[in-house]
């Protein structure tokens, strides 16, 4: 089914080439004619010549997305009607459930069943609470100190929106983007990864199916040093939100500075994942294999820092490598394939430099290590990798390899373990597994995390926000306080004189 869904998609969505840009409700090409190539990274073949947005195609965006804010039809609805044409959008997506899982397999390389138990569904849902929450943008009345005054507040959309998402999970970030910022009234210019531009592509058909305003969504693939930079840096985009590595996240800083619009930023992470001796040792280490080894390990909040207790630690140690042994290595099309391809060359070659680096500075491979390179597995394919006798100031413990590469840190106890796991420029997420409901609070409050699961790992709602502390980013995905981040408040005085 999902070879026959992938050929399909192959003679429909990317039958015309090159794939173009959504610009002020029309698909066009890009204002210098150039194009760029999509890998399927599970057998480096093109999957599809797409246009290559610049700094003049920035240009006609944000100009649509401006015209479709200041006087187009977007402004007059209501939030019932705004809240309406996201939920069409969710069902539109429903309804293309098997196709966009196919789409997002073959662009990224993550395992299919992956895609359609988890991707897709989450991306569905995520444009449904926001359909709910568009009607649900209250001010409040203020009992000032002086007499004859009412006073209230009211929220009111930014306008302009540039929107910039990362290729690890290229559906459900143009959701997590483009879902809050349209039902609080804003229009968007949304640029996917250029490594993952089609379900975005995609998604734009059926948002123009769905009946959003021409303009209200512009969707311009190209790369982060032209595209990216254009959209940061323009003057007339009101905010900026970034998903992606904390180096490029300083940039967009910087380039925003000129006109002061304010920006969201979600980051890298090293996240600690720290295992006690009085937990469920199976559920744990089955846990931890979750947490690092999920889409090859392309995780912000992956688990790639494994403090177990030294009591349990061998015994842990030794079964995420069996664990891992057992994975199956494939392409992401394939239904049994646990672990696909990393997204790129450069990708792979950043992480097996990583694991390079490790066995320079000392450090044990237990499993892994090295990329798959078969007759069958021609793409960027890797093992999972598993680092004993590992130190906190080795690279692979303090920087983000974002791979399936893991390092297994012994402790000794509560106190000692939370100040090594809070040594981190990071604090995006942290997970704990024990059966004490004590030190479960204990280190819940203790770590420098905006994520803490316990006895869990990589658990995601709309409802529930997410975002970093320190390096790992500012402001808050998801939940009613991303509202925040798209709103902006006005306060009225009038005088009953």
């Amino acid at each position: 089914m999902t070879t026959n869904t992938a050929n399909s998609i192959q003679s429909t969505f990317l039958r015309q080439q090159p794939v173009k840009m959504l610009i002020g409700g029309q698909w066009v090409e890009s204002a210098s004619g150039k194009t760029f190539a999509t890998i399927n990274p599970a057998t480096t073949e093109v999957l599809a010549q797409v246009a290559k947005g610049e700094s003049e195609d920035i240009n006609r965006a944000v100009a649509a997305a401006r015209k479709a804010f200041e006087s187009g039809p977007w402004p007059k609805m209501t939030p019932s009607q705004r809240g309406r044409l996201l939920w069409k959008l969710a069902d539109l997506l429903e309804a293309h459930a098997e196709e966009f899982a196919a789409l997002e397999t073959l662009d990224n390389g993550k395992p299919i069943k992956y895609a359609k138990g988890g991707d897709v569904p989450l991306t569905v849902d995520h444009f449904r609470y926001f359909a709910g929450w568009a009607s649900k943008l209250e001010g409040e009345t203020i009992p000032v100190s002086i007499p004859n005054m009412f006073t209230y507040t009211l929220r009111e959309p930014l306008g302009v929106v540039g929107q910039i998402i990362p290729w690890n999970f290229p559906l459900q970030m143009a959701s997590w983007k483009l879902a809050p910022a349209l039902a609080c009234g804003n229009t968007v210019v949304l640029k996917p990864a250029e490594q993952t531009p089609l379900t975005a592509l995609r998604l734009g058909e059926l948002i123009c199916e769905a009946g959003f305003p021409d303009g209200v969504v512009n969707i311009v693939p190209g790369f982060g040093e032209t595209a990216g930079a254009a959209l940061a840096a323009h003057p007339d985009v009101d905010k900026i939100a970034f998903t992606g590595s904390t180096e490029v996240g300083r940039k967009i800083v910087q380039a925003s500075a000129g006109n002061l619009k304010k920006v969201t930023l979600e980051l890298g992470g090293k996240s600690p994942n720290i295992i006690f001796p009085d937990a469920d040792l199976k559920y744990a280490v089955r846990g931890a294999m979750n947490a690092i080894f999920f889409n090859q390990g392309q995780v912000c909040t992956a688990g790639s820092r494994l403090f177990v207790h030294q009591s349990v630690y061998e015994q842990v140690v030794s079964g995420l490598a069996e664990y891992a042994q057992k994975m199956k290595i494939g392409a992401g099309i394939d239904p049994a394939s646990d672990l696909g391809p990393l997204v790129s060359q450069e990708q792979l070659e950043r992480v097996l430099g990583y694991v390079e680096s490790g066995k320079h500075e000392g450090a044990s491979i237990v499993t892994g290590g090295e990329r798959v390179a078969t007759q069958d597995l021609a793409g960027y394919f890797m093992r999972p990798t598993v680092f004993d006798g590992v130190q906190d100031e080795m690279r692979i413990a303090r920087e983000e390899i974002f791979g399936p590469v893991v390092v297994a840190l012994p402790f000794e106890n509560v106190e000692e373990v939370a100040a090594r796991a809070n040594a981190s420029i990071y604090g995006l997420a942290a997970g704990v597994w024990t059966s004490d409901v004590k030190i479960a609070h204990k280190m819940a409050s203790t770590l420098k995390a905006g994520v803490v699961w316990v006895n869990t790992y990589n658990m995601f709602d709309a409802a529930a926000p997410f975002g970093g502390y320190k390096q790992s980013g500012y402001g808050r995905e998801m939940g009613h306080a991303v509202l925040d981040a798209y709103t902006q408040t006005k306060t009225v005085w009038m005088g009953l004189r």
